[in-house]
């Protein structure tokens, strides 16, 4: 049977793309609501064509990894939209977005926007420089150059890309730059799948530089709700760097001593901002109200 990959889910329907380009319609087996499972875009599937454009999914292969909100697996990367101004720049949202993608497995790709509109920049590239040490890719736009957001073209090929960060900075923008033809490709095709062009926000991956980039809602959620507070020191890059030196196996880097993550902090090789959210987002989880 035909394997491919989900890259539409709407009404019940689940569209799927196979190597030669080819799309499919499909439902879920029955079996698949009976064993609580609900194929994600983004899963490689296999399914049994009924005829040329439709079908039936028979199995979902195993996910590299998954997000609830928006309902999407297997990301390679997180494109993590910030603005230098308007809204202004925060490390603290932006680290928040970070422990989350880190707590998925998904790389992290920091683009800073609206650069022109600061009056210094001194402080915001001292931000960038740090978080290029600390091994994530920072990319430096400016509204008066828009086509400097094409730098990150390169980033997209062969992966599958989802597009988040701050409200109002942008992010249609950026896939309509990177594909200024994006609504007349998902018009044709809509039509051809005959399902007519909805306003139903939805998850949809968009082919761009021979990868895949998420055109969703964006992340509705950023609460720390499926990570532990012994998980958040592994999501700081910097920290776990540190921590083969600590003298407690486990440290968790808030009281123990001799702490080689809290002495790189007293030192300045870790900034203080960095870890001042740490203790911030462990206390946030430690307190979080129970579900029931």
């Amino acid at each position: 049977m035909p394997e491919g990959k989900i890259v539409k889910a709407l009404s019940g329907f689940y569209y799927v793309l196979t190597a030669d380009g080819a799309v499919t319609q499909c439902r879920g087996r029955g079996v698949f609501r009976k064993n609580k499972i609900t194929p994600l875009v983004g899963d490689i599937v296999v399914f049994q064509a009924e005829n040329d454009q439709e079908g039936y999914i028979m199995d979902v292969h195993p996910r590299t990894n998954e997000l609830i909100r928006p309902p999407i697996a297997n990301i390679d990367q997180a494109i993590l939209v910030f603005s230098a101004m308007e809204p202004e720049f925060s490390t603290s949202l932006l680290d928040r977005f970070l422990v989350l993608i880190e707590s998925k497995g998904v790389t992290p790709l920091i683009c800073i926007s609206k650069m022109d509109l600061l009056s210094k920049e001194e402080e915001l590239m001292q931000y960038a420089d740090y978080y290029r040490e600390v091994g994530y890719e920072v990319l430096l736009t400016s509204t008066k150059e828009p086509e400097q957001l094409k730098e990150i073209l390169p980033y997209l090929k062969d992966k599958t890309s989802v597009i988040a960060g701050q409200s109002g900075v942008g992010k249609s923008s950026l896939l309509n730059v990177l594909r200024p033809e994006l609504d007349l490709k998902t018009n044709i095709i809509s039509s051809h799948l005959g399902r007519g062009k909805h306003t139903t926000r939805h998850v949809e991956l968009i082919e761009i530089n021979h990868g895949f980039v998420a055109d969703t809602p964006g992340f509705s959620s950023l609460e720390f709700t499926e990570l532990h507070a012994d998980e958040v020191k592994d999501c700081f890059p910097e920290f776990v760097e540190k921590s083969d030196s600590c003298k407690f196996r486990g440290c968790t880097h808030i009281k123990e001593p001799k702490c080689a993550v809290k002495a790189s902090v007293d030192n300045g090789e870790i900034a203080t901002f960095r870890y001042e959210h740490y203790l911030s987002f462990v206390d946030e989880i430690r307190n979080r109200k129970p579900r029931y």
